[in-house]
């Protein structure tokens, strides 16, 4: 039986506000995000009957996972039934972290799905799928740089960050998404990122510009401990040269921002001297147009005979 597999790559916030509650439990967002080179690889095959999920070396989760939830609303979609799928993870994006992998496979796996079942599908009509799995999800499946707004899913395209190297860390303790946005207080107090002119810089090329508004309001709200960890990490960053270090999404990976010939290889090696999972990328563009620099590619290719 012929199998697919597709890259997923993660995501950073290069600036992040939260800008109220709203009436459907959700949170009001205002972002600047941007596809990288760190990625795990979704595999899809085709299987007797049922969905199948597998996983090396990470705990899943009881009852229906996002990839079935995906799958299930993707077929519902099309008005025909789902066959019998199975579907692989190669973990490479750390999990808890701020960086989308468990979004980024949910959207890896629904572009598999139109390449291979509904070519035709609009991007539209397929991010409007991963909606309904998660805020995050539509962004990852385009790609590329985009301002998302609503709780993450209103997305506007912005050209992509110009060439630059990336270092991304994640310390040794996890920051669920749920309970950070529970020590969000709407009280005045909140710092609000400059995500307009994050988004004028970004428009018009202006890499140092775009560096100078790098923010993100959930390190507003970490505890004391969970601080010192994030600061250490941006102090080395900063301290090699990176022209931004910040937190990405609720936490706790944080990325720094190098210009291409920078000492991105220095740093990473510094803090991999402190912390398991440090990986240097690159920006991604658009997934369902251009190819991914990292292995796998991004058009899905065939496996097994």
């Amino acid at each position: 039986m012929a199998g697919y597999r597709q890259a997923a790559p993660a995501k950073i916030n290069l600036a992040l506000d939260i800008l109220g509650r709203r009436p459907d439990g959700y949170h009001e967002m205002r972002m600047v995000m941007h596809a990288v080179s760190l990625c795990d690889a979704v595999f899809l095959e085709e299987a007797g009957e049922g969905f199948s999920l597998f996983a090396e070396g990470i705990v899943l989760p009881a009852g229906k996972t996002l990839e079935q939830r995906a799958a299930e609303a993707f077929f519902a979609a099309l008005g025909r039934p789902m066959p019998g799928l199975r579907v692989t993870l190669e973990k490479k994006t750390p999990a808890y972290a701020g960086l989308g992998g468990g979004s980024a496979d949910v959207a890896a796996l629904l572009r598999l799905l139109r390449e291979k079942y509904a070519p035709a599908m609009p991007r539209e009509e397929l991010e409007a799928v991963g909606g309904q799995i998660g805020s995050d999800v539509p962004f990852c499946i385009r790609g590329g740089a985009a301002l998302a707004e609503g709780r993450g899913e209103v997305l506007t395209d912005l050209p992509p960050l110009p060439e630059c190297r990336l270092v991304i860390c994640k310390p040794d303790f996890d920051l669920p998404t749920g309970p950070m946005f529970a020590r969000i207080r709407f009280d005045g107090s909140l710092p609000h990122p400059d995500v307009e002119g994050m988004v004028a810089a970004l428009n018009r090329g202006d890499l140092n510009g775009m560096a100078k508004r790098t923010g993100n309001v959930f390190e507003t709200v970490l505890e004391l401990a969970e601080r010192r960890e994030i600061e250490s990490i941006k102090e080395i960053l900063l301290r090699r040269g990176a022209l931004a270090a910040a937190m990405s999404g609720s936490g706790p990976a944080v990325f720094g921002i190098f210009v291409p010939d920078g000492d991105a290889a220095g740093a990473a090696e510094e803090l991999k001297r402190r912390y398991a999972q440090v990986f240097e990328a690159k920006p991604v563009g658009r997934l369902m147009q251009d190819p991914v620099p990292c292995p796998p590619q991004g058009e899905p290719e065939r496996i097994g005979s």
